[in-house]
C-alpha cells in the first residue's frame, strides 16, 4: 500500500497529492465535482520543457526544480514497486498507472490550491499545521494588500473545523476576494503556484558565502587592504559565531526582500573590514547585523561595505547569460507561457539586484556627504 505517511514532511504537498489521486481515480468519489473541475495542467516549473527550465538562468531554482523532478521520477519507481503485486481490490488507484506525471499533477494540484490551517495546540503553546484543500476558497487569487482573510475557528476537539473567508475591507460588487498566500519570493511563487510576481518586496538572490569571491569584489569595489580569504583570528572567532566557519558551516545569504541584505552577511562584511578589535568587541552581534544601526563601525568601514556588496551585484547580474533589455525584446516577440514565465522571473530577479545596488548606493552618498561634512566642520 502506498502510504503517504512515509513521505518527509516537507514533502506535505505529495502527501495530499495521492489522496486528491485516489479521490480522482474512485468511481462515485464526492469530491469528483469539484476535481473534475481542476486545471488539467500547471504552470509550475516541473511541467516545463527543457530549454525553459534553462530559461530561467538563476542556479537556486534550477536546482530546486531538478530536485523536484528526480523526486517525481524516483518515486513513480517507488509507487510502481508497491502497486505491481497488488490485487484489483486492493489497489488504491482503481486500478490505474501512476506515473511521474500524475504524480506531479497531484502535486502541483495541491501546492498551488492548499492551505496550511492550525491543527492542535503543542505544549509550547504553539500549534501545527496540515494542509486542506477548501474548495470555491482556492478560487481566491493573491495579493499583498488582501481585501479578505480565511478565519478558522480555535477548536481543536472539532472535527470539522468551521472555516471562512470574511471581508478585511469594503468590497465593491464584482472586485475579485484577494487573499495573501504569504510573503514569499519569487522562487516559491514559480515552483508552488506557477506564477510571478513584478516588483514582489519579498524577494530576494541567494549567493555563497566565498572569501575568494568577496576579496575580488572589495578590490573592483575599489576597497583597499580586503582580507576575506585571510582572516586574522578574531575575525575568524567571530565568523564561527556567525556560522560562516566551522564543522557545517551556514553559506547561503541573501539579498533583497525585507532585509536588503542578509544580517549575518552584513555583520561578516563590517567585522572583515574592520581593523581594530577593541572596536568591532564593543558591539554586540545583533547591532552587527542590523542595517539599521547606523556605520557601527565607523563611516568608512560601512560604506566599504556597502561598496562591496553592490560589486558582488554587478557580479551577479553578469552570471544571467541575458541582459533586461534582451529579455523584453523576447518578450515582445511572443513566446510561449513557459517561456514568457522563464523570462520574467529572471527579469524580475534582475530588477531585485539593481534596486538593491540603487538603495546602497543611495546610502553610500548619504555617508559620503556626512564625512564630507564632518571633515569640513
Amino acid at each position: 500500500m502506498v502510504n503517504s505517511q512515509d513521505l518527509a514532511e516537507e514533502l506535505w504537498a505529495m502527501k495530499l497529492g495521492l489522496k486528491l489521486l485516489q479521490e480522482r481515480a474512485k468511481i462515485g468519489s464526492y469530491w469528483w465535482p469539484y476535481i473534475s473541475n481542476l486545471p488539467e495542467t500547471y504552470s509550475v516549473p516541473i511541467f516545463f520543457p527543457g530549454e525553459d527550465i534553462k530559461n530561467l538562468q538563476y542556479a537556486p531554482l534550477l536546482h530546486q526544480v531538478n530536485k523536484r523532478c528526480r523526486f517525481l521520477l524516483d518515486f513513480e519507481q517507488e509507487v510502481r514497486h508497491i502497486l505491481e503485486d497488488l490485487k484489483p481490490d486492493d489497489h488504491p488507484f482503481g486500478g490505474q498507472s501512476v506515473d511521474a506525471s500524475s504524480l506531479g499533477w497531484g502535486m502541483s494540484a495541491v501546492s498551488s490550491r492548499a492551505f496550511r490551517l492550525h491543527g492542535k495546540m503543542l505544549p509550547d503553546g504553539t500549534h501545527n499545521y496540515f494542509p486542506m484543500m477548501l474548495p470555491l476558497i482556492d478560487m481566491c487569487n493573491h495579493s499583498f494588500n488582501p481585501n479578505s482573510e480565511i478565519v478558522q475557528q480555535q477548536d481543536a476537539g472539532n472535527l470539522k473545523i468551521p472555516i471562512k473567508v470574511v471581508a478585511a475591507k469594503v468590497i465593491k460588487q464584482n472586485d475579485p476576494l484577494l487573499l495573501n498566500y504569504g510573503c514569499l519570493n519569487n522562487d516559491l511563487f514559480l515552483l508552488d503556484y506557477g506564477f510571478v510576481i513584478h516588483s514582489n518586496p519579498y524577494d530576494c538572490i541567494e549567493l555563497r558565502y566565498d572569501g575568494a569571491l568577496l576579496d575580488a569584489a572589495s578590490m573592483a569595489a575599489g576597497v583597499s587592504s580586503p582580507s576575506f580569504s585571510a582572516p586574522a583570528p578574531w575575525q575568524e572567532d567571530i565568523l564561527s559565531q556567525l556560522n560562516f566557519y566551522g564543522e557545517t558551516p551556514l553559506l547561503k545569504v541573501s539579498l533583497g526582500g525585507p532585509e536588503l541584505v542578509d544580517g549575518r552577511f552584513l555583520a561578516a562584511l563590517r567585522v572583515l573590514l574592520a581593523s581594530d578589535m577593541d572596536t568591532v568587541h564593543k558591539h554586540d552581534l545583533n547591532t552587527l547585523a542590523s542595517l539599521s544601526a547606523e556605520a557601527p563601525l565607523g563611516i568608512a568601514n560601512e560604506v566599504a561595505a556597502f561598496r562591496t556588496i553592490i560589486a558582488l551585484c554587478v557580479i551577479a547580474l553578469g552570471h544571467f547569460p541575458t541582459k533586461i533589455m534582451e529579455d523584453e525584446s523576447l518578450l515582445k516577440k511572443g513566446v510561449s507561457g513557459s517561456t514568457e514565465l522563464a523570462i520574467q522571473f529572471r527579469m524580475q530577479k534582475k530588477y531585485m539586484i539593481i534596486d538593491v545596488m540603487r538603495d546602497l548606493t543611495r546610502r553610500v552618498k548619504l555617508f559620503s556627504s556626512k564625512e564630507e561634512e564632518r571633515a569640513q566642520g
